[in-house]
């Protein structure tokens, strides 16, 4: 379990990838927009359920009441309906940041850094691609690659803790 102790190194920023990370699939090829709600489930226009990772709502509410600051980082071309289904999954309360738009993860990074007055040393990224996940450790920021099954608690745990572990050993070298 992540500590709360005022010597445990915390990420400032949390940031996390869409596709494949917090919900399983394409959005601009897998499903089709546009989505709407029904009964509390989210559908697209084919009337397909669409669904995030089982995890994903606990890990958000979880971090959110943890005091972490939150965003999103998609590269996605189908920007229109990844900000909708983020907003039908009841999200945006948890990203004070958003930065989905195609390009690299990089300039996604740039915009938070400038935005948040934060340094890609306070951030930790979430993604399930190794091309972000490398881009992003090039410039300081504690990257942690997301399986197939997407992002859980215990995977959050295990990236906080190793967020932790390297900037401690950074503050001791």
């Amino acid at each position: 379990m992540a500590s709360n102790s005022s010597d445990t190194p915390r990420p400032k920023l949390v940031v996390f990838d869409l596709d494949y990370t917090l919900w399983p699939f394409w959005v601009d090829t897998h499903v089709t927009p546009p989505f709407h709600k029904k009964g509390g489930d989210v559908f697209d226009s084919f009337n397909e359920k669409v669904r995030a990772f089982p995890e994903v709502p606990d890990v958000l509410q979880w971090l959110h009441d943890e005091g972490y600051i939150i965003a999103a980082a998609s590269r996605t071309g189908e920007i229109r309906g990844a900000k909708q289904l983020v907003k039908l999954f009841g999200w945006e309360k948890y990203f004070k940041y958003a930065e989905i738009y195609p390009g690299c993860k990089k300039k996604h990074f740039s915009r938070f850094r400038a935005e948040s007055g934060l340094e890609y040393s306070e951030m930790i990224f979430f993604d399930d691609e190794g091309r972000n996940i490398r881009d992003l450790k090039e410039v300081g920021v504690v990257s942690v690659l997301v399986p197939h099954s997407g992002v859980t608690r215990k995977l959050v745990e295990q990236g906080l803790a190793q967020f932790a572990k390297q900037r401690r050993v950074g503050v001791e070298k």
